[in-house]
């Protein structure tokens, strides 16, 4: 088992388990074993103005655990080379709130992660940041990661005349990226940028499925500067992404990720509920493909000025910060500017065509897509599908199963144009 503490500097024990990994919040300790998390950043809300409520910052606290426990639990230690079991104690503002909700994140937690998850909460939580609290004139957050299509949800928010407050990680050179679209579509003051800031010594788990609870947290806290009851949280992912069915057999549960999946964002959006936390979580290209999200933009000059120098690619730092035009979401991405505009697509991709690429580490990702189209054509798509669609409402089963349907289509276009099909 993993045993994971995070607690602020005053709490943490001065004799420290020899089997636990230990964080202190918002400072370092000090101290050989200890980690940090996100050293210094509590100072700089505040003097940015942030005032959250002792719950919302309960939020942050909690989701900034997760993601150190994620970090600090080798997978390659575990029985099966990948499925943990994480015993993480979370210091807390007000525990109390959270203990009725104890089960329902734990399962939350699997779903995300796909590991089996026990929290302990204490009253060992940092108390929140006392700014100014002003509000902005902004209307709604809107995720911006520097990726196509959190770039064309900037651009249809603007133009539908919304004032979008738009709220990114810190992603090494990615992040000048991302400023460069916050300033383009909404101008100065309207972007946050930050980071988890979570360091320790020792191995670190490179599969980072907790990471997007960061990123939600940062939504959740840059929320409270909107002066609106209920203040909307924009998750721009294409539909098929959202699904992520498993090409493969043995690519199931966690092997395929499920940072924006519907059952975990309608999860997430109970647990908010349920704390009190006032904003809605929207997905509001569930149903399309990325192919369908840039035909339908709404602003398409600025779409063909911005389209091609967005950041898709899975495997971008392997490959010194280049597209490699092989995995999941580079073949996606072609796929969607081959549905957009034949011819359109700029990208400088380390390999252009999937015939003779190098395949590197990890997963054939070519092939996996290859072996999904030809088994849809072959069997069926609902027969390829199988359960994938077994958390859907009837009515949004329709219209999932029509996404991933056109999805498919995409990516046998591009799979047929590089002749691997």
């Amino acid at each position: 088992m993993n045993k994971v503490l995070c607690s602020k500097v005053e709490n943490i024990p001065q004799l420290l388990q020899t089997d636990e990994r230990v964080f202190s919040y918002f400072k370092g300790a000090g101290r050989d074993g200890v980690g940090a998390i996100a050293n210094r950043w509590h100072g700089s809300l505040k003097r940015a103005g942030f005032r959250p409520s002792p719950i919302v910052w309960d939020f942050v606290q909690f989701c900034l655990a997760v993601c150190s426990a994620d970090l600090a639990s080798p997978r390659n230690t575990s029985a099966d080379g990948w499925t943990r079991t994480i015993q993480l104690t979370v210091g807390l503002c007000e525990p109390l709130r959270w203990i009725p909700l104890k089960h329902r994140l734990e399962e939350m937690l699997k779903v995300l992660t796909g590991d089996y998850w026990t929290l302990i909460f204490n009253d060992a939580g940092v108390e929140p940041p006392e700014g100014d609290g002003a509000h902005l004139q902004n209307d709604c957050v809107s995720l911006l990661s520097g990726g196509l299509d959190s770039l064309i949800g900037g651009i249809n928010l603007v133009a539908e005349q919304r004032r979008p407050l738009f709220v990114s990680q810190l992603a090494h050179k990615d992040s000048e990226l991302q400023r460069n679209y916050a300033k383009l579509l909404a101008g100065a003051g309207s972007h946050y940028q930050w980071s988890h800031g979570i360091s320790f010594k020792g191995a670190r788990e490179p599969s980072t499925r907790a990471r997007s609870l960061a990123f939600y947290a940062f939504a959740v806290l840059a929320s409270t500067r909107i002066n609106l009851p209920k203040p909307q949280i924009y998750i721009p992912e294409n539909g098929f992404i959202c699904i992520n069915p498993p090409l493969v057999p043995g690519r199931v549960s966690s092997l395929s990720t499920r940072t924006t999946h519907p059952l975990f964002i309608d999860t997430l959006q109970s647990v908010l509920d349920e704390l009190g936390i006032t904003v809605e979580l929207i997905l509001p290209y569930r149903f399309q493909t990325k192919g369908e999200m840039m035909r339908s933009c709404l602003d398409q000059k600025r779409l063909t000025e911005l389209a091609s120098g967005s950041t898709s690619c899975g495997r971008f730092r392997t490959y010194n910060r280049q597209h490699c035009g092989r995995c999941v979401p580079c073949l996606i991405r072609r796929a969607a500017f081959l549905a957009w505009r034949p011819g359109s697509d700029q990208t400088n991709y380390r390999f252009p065509s999937v015939v003779g690429s190098n395949k590197s580490s990890g997963p054939d990702d070519p092939m996996a897509m290859a072996l999904a189209v030809l088994d849809a054509r072959q069997r069926g798509l609902d027969r390829f599908l199988g359960g994938t669609l077994a958390f859907a409402s009837i009515d949004d089963r329709t219209a999932y199963r029509r996404v991933l349907q056109q999805g498919l289509a995409e990516l046998e276009a591009v799979l047929v144009k590089d002749q691997l099909l």
